[in-house]
C-alpha cells in the first residue's frame, strides 16, 4: 500500500517557478545593473523565474527604464505601476497580488542584497523544509559592509522587540531578503504601506506558526548620501506595528479558516477529541479533511500508514512541512464530494477518519459513499459532524456548513452507505449553550479567543462532566463498520 504512487507527500514540484518582487521608488540608475545580475544567477538553469517589478510613482525616469527592461526580457520581467507614491508595502502588496510563482522573494531595487546569495535564500522553500525565509545579514557568513552604529542597534532593538512580541529568535527581523509560499501570503491580510510592513509580515507569520527559517546573507549596504531611505521615524513605526499587530491576531483574509485557527490554539481541546475516537483508530488510516493537522498529530502517532488529505492546497502545503519528519505520513490532495479522487483509494483503509467535514459538501450522501468505498471489508468509518438542526446559525454560516445533523439522520446515511453503525457518541456538550448563545442569539461570526484559551485551559474538568450534562452534545460521532460483501 505504503509503495503506490499515488500516496505522496506533497513535494514541491520539480521546477517550481519564483516570482521575484521588486519595489521601486526612484532607483533608475541601479534598475540596469540589478536585472542584470539578477538574470545571471545560476539558479535559475534549474528553476524557472519572473520578476514583477512595481514602479511606486518615480519621477526619476524608473518607469521608462523598467518599461525598457521589460521590452528586452519581455518573457520574464512585468511592470506594474502606481500613479503615486504609496510606500514600499504597498509596492510589495501589489506584486503579490500580480505574481505566478509558487515562491516569492523580495529584492530592493538598490544593489544592496547581492542577488547571488538567492540561491541560499530560496533552497529551505524549494527542499520542502520551509514555509517562509529571511536571510540575515547579521548572521553574514559572508562580507558586510560596515556601516551606521545608531543603524544597526536600531536593527538590533526592533528585532529583540519582535521577537519577544512574536516568540521567535531571529537575528534580523528588518531584512530586505524574505522569501515565502505566495498562497500563504495570499491568505494573510497585509495593511503596512510603508516599512512597517517587515515588523508586519513577521508577526503574522510567527502568529499563523509557519516554519520559518533564516540564512546568513552577505550585505553592502548603502549611505544616506548613496540613496538608503529609512531613517529614524521608519524605526519608531516599525515599533509600533510590532505592538499594534503583536496586540492583535488579524492573520487569516478569510473568516472560516480564521475560525479553524481559533480553534488550533486549543490542543486540549484537540486532544480530547482524538483521545475520544482513538479506541476504534486502526493502523492504516485515511483522514479526511486534516486541515492544518491539529488532530493528525495526535492520530498519527504509531501507526503504519497514515493518509491525511485535504482539498485546500494551502493546508497541504502545511502539512507537507509539519509532518516531514514522519515517514509513516502521506500527504494526499482528496475531495470527499469527487468519486474520482477515491478510485485509487477503493479499499486501502482500515479506518477513514471524517471530523467536521460531511456537513461542508452538499451532496453528503456521496461522501458516505466515498467513505466506505475507501475502506477494507470489516473497515471502521468515524464521523463527527454537527448535531442539532435547531443550532444552526451564524457560526455555522461563516464555516460554510450546509446542515447539522440529527442522531437519526447521520445514522440512516451512514446504513445507506454500507456502513453499519455500531454506536453513536455526543460529545462536547459543555459548549451547547455557547453555541447556542452566541450563533443563533448575538448572531457573531466568530468566537471570542479569550474565551477559547479559558476554555482550553479547563478541558480537564469538562472532561469529567460533560457525560453527566441533562442535554446532547455540540457534535455527534458515528461509528460505522464496513458490510462484508
Amino acid at each position: 500500500m505504503a509503495g503506490k504512487s499515488y500516496y505522496h507527500l506533497h513535494l514541491v514540484p520539480a521546477n517550481p517557478r519564483v516570482s521575484i518582487l521588486i519595489p521601486v521608488y526612484n532607483e533608475a540608475e541601479y534598475l540596469p545593473a540589478l536585472i542584470a545580475r539578477l538574470l545571471a544567477v545560476p539558479l535559475w538553469e534549474e528553476v524557472p523565474i519572473e520578476i514583477v517589478a512595481v514602479d511606486d510613482g518615480s519621477t526619476d525616469g524608473s518607469a521608462q527604464t523598467l518599461d525598457e527592461l521589460a521590452r528586452l526580457h519581455p518573457d520574464v520581467i512585468r511592470v506594474i505601476r502606481h500613479t503615486r507614491n504609496r510606500g514600499k508595502g504597498a509596492a510589495i502588496r501589489t506584486a503579490i497580488e500580480h505574481a505566478s510563482g509558487e515562491f516569492a522573494v523580495i529584492q530592493d531595487s538598490d544593489l544592496e542584497y547581492n542577488p547571488l546569495d538567492l540561491a541560499r535564500v530560496l533552497a529551505p522553500l524549494l527542499e520542502g523544509h520551509a514555509d517562509a525565509v529571511f536571510g540575515s545579514r547579521f548572521a553574514s557568513s559572508g562580507e558586510r559592509r560596515v556601516m551606521y552604529f545608531w543603524h544597526s542597534l536600531a536593527n538590533h532593538f526592533l528585532t529583540t522587540v519582535g521577537n519577544a512580541v512574536a516568540d521567535l529568535n531571529l537575528t534580523d527581523m528588518e531584512t530586505g531578503y524574505k522569501a515565502f509560499r505566495l498562497s500563504l501570503v495570499r491568505s494573510i491580510p497585509l495593511r503596512s504601506n510603508g516599512f512597517g510592513f517587515d515588523p508586519e509580515i513577521t508577526v503574522k507569520l510567527a502568529q499563523r506558526r509557519v516554519a520559518l527559517y533564516e540564512v546568513p546573507i552577505s550585505y553592502r549596504g548603502r549611505t544616506y548620501e548613496e540613496g538608503k531611505k529609512i531613517g529614524a521615524w521608519d524605526a519608531v513605526s516599525a515599533l509600533c506595528v510590532v505592538l499594534w499587530y503583536g496586540l492583535r491576531r488579524d492573520i487569516y483574509r478569510d473568516g472560516g479558516a480564521g475560525m479553524l485557527d481559533a480553534h488550533s490554539q486549543t490542543p486540549r481541546f484537540n486532544r480530547w477529541m482524538a483521545d475520544t475516537i482513538r479506541p476504534w483508530v486502526g493502523t492504516r488510516v485515511l483522514e479526511i479533511g486534516a486541515g492544518m493537522g491539529n488532530l493528525s498529530r495526535y492520530l498519527a502517532l504509531r501507526r503504519q500508514l497514515y493518509i491525511a488529505s485535504d482539498i485546500d492546497a494551502e493546508h497541504l502545503a502545511r502539512l507537507r512541512v509539519r509532518f516531514q519528519l514522519r515517514p509513516n505520513v502521506r500527504l494526499l490532495r482528496c475531495d470527499l464530494g469527487a468519486p474520482a479522487d477515491f478510485v485509487p483509494l477503493i479499499g486501502q483503509a482500515d479506518t477513514v477518519i471524517c471530523l467536521n467535514v460531511l456537513e461542508h459538501i452538499e451532496d453528503d450522501a456521496t461522501g458516505l459513499a466515498n467513505i466506505s468505498s475507501a475502506l477494507i471489508p470489516g473497515g471502521v468509518a468515524i464521523v463527527l459532524v454537527p448535531q442539532d438542526p435547531g443550532l444552526y446559525g451564524t457560526l455555522d454560516e461563516e464555516l460554510g456548513h450546509y446542515r447539522r445533523y440529527s442522531e437519526a439522520e447521520l445514522r440512516a446515511k451512514m446504513e445507506a452507505a454500507g456502513l453499519t453503525v455500531e454506536q453513536v457518541l455526543h460529545f462536547n456538550r459543555i459548549t451547547r449553550p455557547g453555541w447556542w448563545f452566541t450563533g443563533r442569539v448575538l448572531k457573531r461570526r466568530s468566537s471570542s479567543r479569550i474565551l477559547l484559551w479559558f476554555f482550553d485551559r479547563l478541558v480537564w474538568l469538562w472532561r469529567r462532566i460533560d457525560r453527566t450534562l441533562p442535554w446532547p452534545g455540540v457534535s455527534v460521532i458515528g461509528i460505522g463498520r464496513k458490510r462484508e460483501s
